[in-house]
């Protein structure tokens, strides 16, 4: 993977659903810079509470993002458990938490920016 590949935009959500460029849709997503793949929760024992989990993050922060965009879900029922933001300050990423739609939009627009940015999206609640 190079530097300056860039991450895969959104195209379109829903309640449910994500439509990725190049990898068609998801339900929930985890996006890189150069790729993503559908986010499953139970890889790493992901719940509402404590939310969004290290485990979760690890594949991300292979790709050497700047920022890291974590979704809250549509509804903010999703948290990011204590430790996940602690493992995300000591790599010196920045991450970005906000409900599904201004977080869609804000990693969009990072992407814009050219900045290496990757996220993990939750499409429901």
């Amino acid at each position: 993977m190079t530097k300056n590949e860039s991450s895969p935009r959104v195209r379109a959500h829903s309640w449910g659903s994500l439509d990725i460029d190049y990898i068609g849709q998801l339900g929930d997503a985890k996006l890189w810079p150069g790729g993503g793949r559908e986010w499953d929760w139970s890889e790493t024992g992901t719940h509402h509470s404590p939310g969004i989990q290290p485990g979760d993050v690890e594949e991300l922060l292979a790709h050497e993002p700047e920022v890291v965009v974590l979704s809250r879900g549509r509804e903010l029922r999703l948290e990011t458990a204590p430790a996940t933001l602690a493992l995300l300050e000591l790599r010196k990423v920045r991450a970005v938490r906000e409900e599904t739609s201004i977080a869609i939009a804000e990693y969009n627009r990072l992407i814009d920016e050219r900045v290496r940015v990757a996220a993990l999206l939750h499409s429901t609640c």
